[in-house]
């Protein structure tokens, strides 16, 4: 279609039968194959070579349809300009076999619909209906070169489904991944956190067991304790976040709730409204708020912290920033901590500007702009 009917079209050319036949034809074989994917069973490995593999065999076909159409030349039948009796034997024998390979698309994402109760394949056998109903008006309505017709709609429309039901299988596609990853992320967290936690734990018990000093030993016990619970508390957060299951502003807020309970740390948070955060960008901002107040408790000495997602100039910004000590701004490179390079990594996962804005007694800023 693009390139026998709208590329012509765009470029102001008559739409002459080399180029109008050759549309059909191609429109006839992407809908066999499109037809025959329901059917398809197994899974491919080498999705890539696969893909890359297929697309060069389909523009080797289209060549070979554009090549053949071509050495015909005037031997093709005309599409005349009104339809009715003119409407040459070739044409409406193409429109009956897209009907029923359109017909055969209904059925098989239908069927797979049924059975595996996808979104995709539901819209993709809306959108073959649509195109169904777009064949038997060609077929059964006169037939034209020129002109638009119900039969123009319902393909138009059709193809319109097709495109939505794929935006939105490439949108739960990512934002499955991203959850995927957050969770594996937050299992290797829980692995050099909380594990570490309940060794120590662990080693403790062995000591008072072993009659070291109860005195020297029950602290400990006591420190280590405390920090494995916060740690469950701040996994089950992260989790309840990246899964969906909590709302981002609700998880960000029970995140602060849990951190400030000791009254070590005052924070204020505030949420534009307006601010809309794709779902990748919701984990990396989460994960990004906790790094950096854990860096304000750990290492700022601060009474109090604020945390802003807002708009500033006309972009999404998320800041941080503390009353605490402050540091020596020629500090941002590779000396600033592991906290302040796992900032730097998950901005740069959703194509954000880290700015780090440090003073010595003067507290810290940070600020991370967002994608536009």
């Amino acid at each position: 279609t693009l390139a026998f009917s709208i590329g012509p079209a765009v470029g102001g050319s008559p739409l002459h039968r080399t180029e109008a036949w050759p549309g059909v034809a191609g429109r006839l074989l992407a809908w066999t194959l499109i037809a025959l994917a329901p059917f398809a069973n197994g899974r491919v490995r080498a999705r890539q070579r696969t893909l890359g593999n297929v697309l060069v065999g389909l523009a080797f076909a289209l060549v070979l349809v554009w090549s053949a159409a071509r050495s015909l030349g005037n031997s093709l039948p005309p599409l005349p300009p009104d339809g009715g009796d003119q409407a040459p034997f070739l044409l409406t024998a193409s429109y009956g076999f897209q009907a029923l390979v359109n017909l055969v698309a209904v059925v098989g994402f239908g069927l797979r619909f049924r059975n595996r109760g996808q979104d995709l394949d539901r819209f993709l056998a809306h959108g073959s209906t649509l195109l169904l109903f777009a064949s038997l008006s060609y077929l059964f309505t006169p037939l034209s070169a020129s002109g638009l017709s119900g039969g123009d709609f319902c393909r138009v429309l059709g193809y319109a489904v097709l495109l939505v039901g794929v935006w939105r299988a490439i949108r739960s596609s990512e934002f499955g991944r991203a959850v995927a990853d957050e969770r594996a992320r937050v299992a290797r967290e829980i692995h050099d956190g909380l594990a570490q936690y309940l060794f120590a734990i662990s080693t403790y018990a062995s000591r008072l067991e072993d009659g070291a000093p109860v005195e020297e030993i029950v602290p400990q016990l006591k420190e280590a304790a405390a920090s494995a619970q916060q740690e469950a508390r701040f996994a089950v957060l992260a989790l309840s976040s990246a899964s969906g299951t909590a709302p981002f502003d609700a998880a960000l807020r029970r995140y602060v709730e849990f951190l400030t309970a000791d009254g070590g740390l005052e924070v204020e948070l505030e949420i534009d409204r307006r601010v809309s955060l794709a779902p990748d960008e919701q984990i990396e901002v989460f994960r990004i708020v906790q790094e950096g107040l854990v860096n304000v408790r750990k290492h700022a000495g601060a009474q109090r912290a604020e945390i802003v997602i807002g708009e500033r100039d006309g972009q999404r910004t998320v800041t941080v920033r503390d009353d605490g000590a402050g540091f020596e701004e020629s500090r941002n490179g590779s000396g600033a901590g592991q906290g302040l390079r796992n900032i730097r990594a998950r901005s740069a996962a959703i194509d954000g500007l880290l700015d780090l804005r440090s003073r010595p007694g003067l507290g810290t800023e940070l600020v991370v702009t967002l994608r536009a």
